[in-house]
């Protein structure tokens, strides 16, 4: 083991061949060090809560579909118990909607089984130091990752309990845009908006139309239903019942 390897990692995945796979495709890699194995999500709790201070992992490799505990409770709870852990989560088939539901757990990166030794090397290394792997784009930005995993993680469960996922993990819009559409939710008029945010009425219909174009959407009523639905936006505790659906062209908000 080498002095101190950037990546102490405990791989989890009930094929002891798999296993031994992986163990020995990072083995050319100095920096990162296998101190474990476990079988099962029961076994990996228990290793992890046993495991002398040398050899506490910063990296767990967790397959999706481990029997009994499956790799969805395995990232919950290790996320709850040890939350300085990064978690990589592998499948057999990658896709949006499995990839959405372990960062919603709490994983920090989702690749699948057929990932490339090169490329797990890179991801191990990076959640290992804090950073987030969603669609290969890395939140190494702690204020930008904490607002994209809440928005994972804060949404109804029967949001990704959808069969069909038919919306990207990221959001189009801009810091800006997504401020405007948050105030769009609370009830703001355009003055309202332009008032909060220090910008002219104009800049938010502008704003407000470059929403609706990229959201290929014809009111902002929809723009704000479309949002919340996929987590971009939080709905405030006063959140009207239907959002007002005035145009971009609003006179009131002149």
């Amino acid at each position: 083991m080498s002095a101190n390897p950037a990546v102490k990692l405990l791989i989890v995945d009930d094929h002891p061949l798999f296993r031994q796979g992986v163990r020995a495709a990072l083995s050319i890699c100095r920096d990162i060090v296998v101190v474990g194995e476990a079988s099962s999500g029961e076994d990996a709790l228990e290793w992890m809560n046993a495991a002398p201070p040398n050899l506490e992992p910063n990296a767990v490799v967790v397959d999706l579909n481990l029997p009994g505990m499956n790799g969805l409770e395995l990232t919950r709870q290790l996320r709850l118990n040890y939350p300085g852990v990064g978690i990589v989560v592998l499948s057999v088939y990658e896709s949006d909607e499995q990839a959405f539901n372990a960062l919603r757990a709490g994983a920090s990166a989702y690749r699948s089984k057929d990932v490339h030794p090169d490329e797990l090397a890179d991801v191990l290394r990076r959640v290992a130091r804090g950073e987030y792997v969603i669609n290969d784009v890395v939140l190494d930005d702690p204020k930008v990752a904490r607002r994209v995993l809440s928005q994972f993680r804060n949404l109804p469960q029967d949001v990704t309990s959808l069969q069909e996922m038919e919306f990207p993990l990221f959001t189009p819009l801009s810091d800006r845009e997504i401020e405007v559409l948050e105030r769009i939710a609370a009830g703001g008029s355009n003055r309202e908006i332009a008032e909060a945010l220090h910008i002219s009425t104009q800049t938010v219909k502008n704003h407000i139309s470059s929403i609706l174009r990229k959201l290929s959407l014809n009111d902002r009523t929809q723009a704000v239903l479309y949002a919340l639905r996929r987590g971009w936006i939080e709905a405030p505790g006063a959140i009207r019942s239907e959002p007002p659906s005035s145009d971009v062209e609003d006179d009131e908000d002149e």
